[in-house]
This record gives C-alpha cells, sequence and structure tokens, in this order.
C-alpha cells in the first residue's frame, strides 16, 4: 500500500469535523493528534500542506482532489486551520 488511503482517510476525517464544526459552533483540531501543542499543530500543518503539494495528479485523483482544490489548501498558511 502506497500510504494514499491513509490520506483520503485523513481527508474524510476532515470533512466529518468541518460538517460537525459547523453544526456545534466548536472549533477542533480537524487532522491533527490531540496532544499537540499549538507550535507543534501549526508544525503539523505546515508538513501536510507541504505534502499535499507535491503529490502527482494521478494521486490527487486517487485521494479525490483536484490540483485546484489541493493548491488551495497547501497553500494555506499554517496558522490557518
Amino acid at each position: 500500500m502506497n500510504g494514499l488511503s491513509d490520506v483520503r482517510l485523513a481527508l474524510h476525517s476532515q470533512e466529518l469535523a468541518a460538517g460537525q464544526e459547523r453544526a456545534t459552533g466548536v472549533c477542533i483540531r480537524r487532522n491533527a493528534p490531540s496532544f499537540l501543542s499549538r507550535w507543534a499543530l501549526f508544525w503539523h500543518r505546515r508538513h501536510t500542506r507541504k505534502a499535499l503539494l507535491e503529490l502527482t495528479a494521478e494521486q490527487l485523483r486517487d485521494i479525490g482532489l483536484s490540483p485546484g482544490q489541493a493548491r488551495r489548501e497547501g497553500l494555506k498558511p499554517f496558522w490557518r486551520g
């Protein structure tokens, strides 16, 4: 397995969390482990967004993202959730 299913699961959990956040109005730490400090959370976001920008078009298709969606998410500043 090449890890793409992990990315797909992570993205799905983000969608679920975003839906829950909209429903409850509570801000949660989407895909990051709950024990992370604020700086560790920022580092996690930076690392995962950079990895997203490095995926090929075929890999993006596998996880159900368009290149535009990946670019928008990947270029977000690390301090934005």
